[in-house]
């Protein structure tokens, strides 16, 4: 894996650069968007109203470095965000336009279901148990569930290496119930946030540290003396967009939008200037219209 630090100044501005290409704000004029008739789309329909509106709400995550990380105006930048921003420029919202809500793994579904947001989008994996209470459009990445230690630590490789071990994740996430469920010979510790994990893998607190590899490969490029990733990913981590359930026109437009970014080079974009600063560039995985 290849890592290197990564500076706050640089990868803010590139996340810009690509946001505002993306969505048809400028430098000069943040809120600029991109002019989308809400007549376009069908009445009645949650693409209508967003447009009409003008505005939309998205949640995704504060705490990750490459996807969603709060940068120092509060804002925050990464791969989610920019895709966040992109399916807002399809309704003609402006990057100014969004609100960003901060989403911990234990939330989502709550968000989604009480309106809170209007879409999800946070290393959110689609999973069977989840798509019983919210929808999904996706996955526009996969991911999968890896290990991180210290960096002076050897002696952990796979997650068989866990038995007795102290091992930090977060509640509610898919990564927390895996060790649960299929490694219960390690001791879990669980936070709110992931970032919560992080001192306590420092100080020796716990043992390691798991979620997605690409998570854990923005931690290490903050912090390469501290820590490092182990062994092979074993999971796979389909990403995907949460929304309400039952929205199935509005899931299908999102959809389109992640296809259509595929095919003309927006997603590689999007991906470069944010977690593609640290991670090679992969192919996007087939959207899955169940």
């Amino acid at each position: 894996m290849r890592t290197r630090t990564i500076r706050w100044a640089a990868l803010a501005a590139a996340a810009g650069l690509s946001l505002a290409a993306c969505s048809g704000g400028t430098d000069s004029d943040p809120d600029a968007g991109s002019s989308v008739d809400p007549g376009s789309f069908p009445a009645g329909s949650t693409m209508a109203r967003l447009a009409e509106a003008g505005e939309i709400t998205v949640g995704t995550k504060f705490d990750q470095p490459l996807f969603g990380l709060q940068g120092p105006d509060g804002k925050p930048v990464g791969f989610d965000v920019s895709i966040a921003t992109i399916i807002a420029g399809e309704l003609g919202i402006a990057p100014g336009d969004i609100t960003w809500i901060e989403t911990v793994s234990a939330n989502r579904e709550p968000f989604i279901q009480d309106g809170r947001v209007d879409i999800v989008v946070a290393t959110y994996t689609i999973n069977d148990s989840r798509k019983e209470v919210v929808d999904f459009a996706g996955p526009y990445y996969e991911a999968g569930q890896a290990l991180m230690v210290r960096a002076d630590d050897d002696s952990i490789t796979t997650p068989e290496d866990l038995s007795g071990k102290k091992v930090c994740s977060v509640d509610g996430s898919t990564p927390a119930k895996n060790i649960q469920d299929n490694y219960p010979e390690a001791e879990l510790v669980t936070f709110a946030a992931y970032t919560d994990c992080l001192d306590p893998l420092r100080n020796g607190q716990v043992d390691a540290v798991t979620t997605d590899n690409v998570i854990l490969a923005g931690y290490v490029a903050e912090s390469p003396d501290d820590f490092k990733v182990v062994g092979e990913p074993f999971t796979a981590e389909p990403y995907g967009i949460g929304l309400a359930k039952g929205d199935d026109e509005f899931r299908g437009w999102i959809n389109d939008v992640l296809e259509a970014i595929e095919a003309d080079g927006r997603w590689t974009a999007a991906w470069e200037d944010t977690a593609g600063t640290v991670l090679p560039t992969p192919e996007p995985p087939a959207v899955d219209r169940y």
